[in-house]
């Protein structure tokens, strides 16, 4: 069953998620998760970041689209409720194959333990 998953949109909650620096690089992406301090039960947030380092605004939100589906397609069915995630773009973003684009998701989901098998 896919989880719903809501939006980061403070600046202060980028911060707090970048601040707990449980986060895992890869190729593709890079991954940042911090347990939500409201509500360990609450619904998984996700928020999304692509700095200039990426491109011009173009690529950024290129990058910004393609990790949006990553998500839908990897992270949505399997987040731990309770906890915010944070996708940073990455220059490979853009020309990485989607399908690698997908496995790098995965294993920095896995590795930050906040890997929930789909009910």
């Amino acid at each position: 069953m896919r989880t719903p998953l809501y939006p980061l949109k403070r600046r202060a909650d980028f911060l707090r998620v970048a601040a707990l620096r449980r986060k895992w690089a890869m190729p593709g992406l890079v991954l940042q998760v911090a347990p939500n301090p409201a509500d360990a039960e609450a619904k998984p947030r996700i928020g999304f970041t692509a700095s200039r380092k990426v491109g011009g605004a173009v690529q950024r939100n290129r990058a910004r689209r393609r990790l949006r589906e990553a998500v839908r397609a990897i992270l949505a069915p399997h987040a731990a409720p309770g906890l915010d995630y944070v996708v940073i773009a990455r220059e490979e973003t853009v020309v990485r194959p989607w399908g690698d684009l997908l496995r790098d998701l995965e294993t920095a989901m896995r590795r930050l333990k906040s890997w929930r098998e789909s009910a």
